[in-house]
């Protein structure tokens, strides 16, 4: 029996502990937006100034996020934002940025099938004729060598950030993350559909703050530093795995309409394949539908012709059930997949449903080890143990 000496020592380390923790977690959030604007600022400059011989450069538009637990994950546009690099543009044509042109434009290629004579119609009106040097870049494979070049600049300024300029995010805790990587806020897959670029990249550059803390305290050489930095430079691959497309089709049909009892999916949800990294999901789920202006339907829970602010409340109050659904669904469901090696992930990535003021996130992303889904599948570890090791991460409050 523990004596009253040893309850009250007890007591007071748990209250030491608990006042501990809730100090640490006190973030100044306007001090927090204010710095990673101004980080997203220095990292678009620092990528900028790696295409210096340049005479135009696209829009970089660089988006951070804190998540409290995580850290801050600055998000890069996709492939299709790269020196030479394509958006969706209006009729046939596609947006380049290059310095072919005095400024980004939306372009037609024309010319002989052999590409002798390729020209490009710039925003329907005026030509130009394209320099030898470019002639099939636009549809052939040197596409490929343009992307890893730039890749590879975006790496060394990711870096250079990291390192330099990541420590002025001050609110940052010891074991929270710098990430710096391309996803974006346009789902992949669904590019994919609009490009023929089946080898997509997956980049993410990633570095703890603890790191970055002994490297500016002289504790870590500049070398040092940048080993402890962690970073993926991978592809998409057009393997077709049948585990991977099991696992696409359950998902498919947990979340339908009839089977969901929080959001649902109208979709079918598609997954990339990345060499040597893993496998991402992408899902878009919903709560209502709406059938008049300001009137929804919800039939996951079966209502009808609700408001907006019931319709509102609702959504905020399925948002829990939803995240420990999923993450319970992508252990029970996720050990299917045999193809995943030890080290490789298995994402979730979700974009909400979309409910302004509701204080659910717009983005939820839940990652998993192989190794975790194979122990879960031996039985070596329980549900608790492998929910706790579970990734969370999510975009910012609609």
């Amino acid at each position: 029996m523990k004596s009253i000496i040893q309850v009250w020592m007890s007591s007071v380390l748990v209250l030491v502990i608990g006042a501990h923790v809730a100090t640490a977690q006190k973030i100044d959030d306007e001090r927090m937006r204010r710095d990673i604007s101004v980080a997203e600022n220095v990292l678009g400059t620092l990528i900028k100034q790696q295409f210096s011989n340049q005479r135009t450069f696209f829009q970089l538009e660089i988006k951070g996020n804190y998540q409290q637990g995580y850290g801050v994950t600055f998000s890069l546009p996709a492939d299709y934002t790269t020196p030479i690099a394509f958006t969706l543009g209006s009729g046939n044509g596609v947006v380049v940025y290059s310095d072919e042109f005095e400024e980004p434009a939306t372009i037609d290629i024309r010319g002989s099938e052999d590409g002798s004579d390729d020209r490009a119609v710039v925003n329907g009106r005026n030509t130009y004729k394209l320099k030898e040097k470019t002639k099939g870049r636009t549809r052939g494979v040197d596409m490929d060598s343009i992307r890893d070049a730039y890749n590879l600049k975006v790496i060394e300024a990711a870096k250079e950030f990291i390192l330099d300029y990541s420590d002025m995010i001050s609110q940052l805790g010891p074991q929270e993350r710098i990430v710096v990587t391309n996803q974006g806020n346009q789902p992949r897959a669904w590019v994919g559909q609009y490009f023929n670029a089946p080898n997509r990249t997956h980049l993410s550059i990633e570095a703890l703050k603890s790191d970055i803390a002994q490297y500016k305290a002289g504790k870590l050489t500049r070398v040092q530093a940048d080993a402890k930095i962690k970073v993926v430079n991978t592809e998409s691959t057009n393997a077709v795995e049948p585990d991977l497309e099991l696992l696409s089709s359950i998902f498919s049909r947990l979340y339908r309409v009839d089977l969901s009892k929080t959001y649902f999916t109208e979709e079918n949800i598609y997954y990339e394949r990345l060499k040597d990294y893993g496998v991402i999901y992408y899902m878009q789920v919903y709560s209502s539908s709406e059938r008049d202006y300001k009137r929804f339907d919800m039939p996951t829970l079966n209502l009808q012709d609700v408001d907006q602010a019931t319709r509102n409340k609702k959504v905020g109050e399925l948002y829990p059930a939803f995240e420990r659904e999923l993450k319970e669904n992508v252990l029970e469901y996720g050990k299917t997949v045999k193809s995943l090696k030890d080290d490789e992930v298995l994402i979730f990535q979700v974009r909400l449903t979309r409910c302004a003021s509701c204080g659910i996130p717009s983005s939820l992303e839940i990652s998993v080890k192989g190794s975790v889904l194979k122990d879960v599948n031996a039985g070596k570890l329980d549900k608790n143990a492998a929910l706790a090791k579970l990734i969370v991460k999510k975009g910012e409050n609609q």
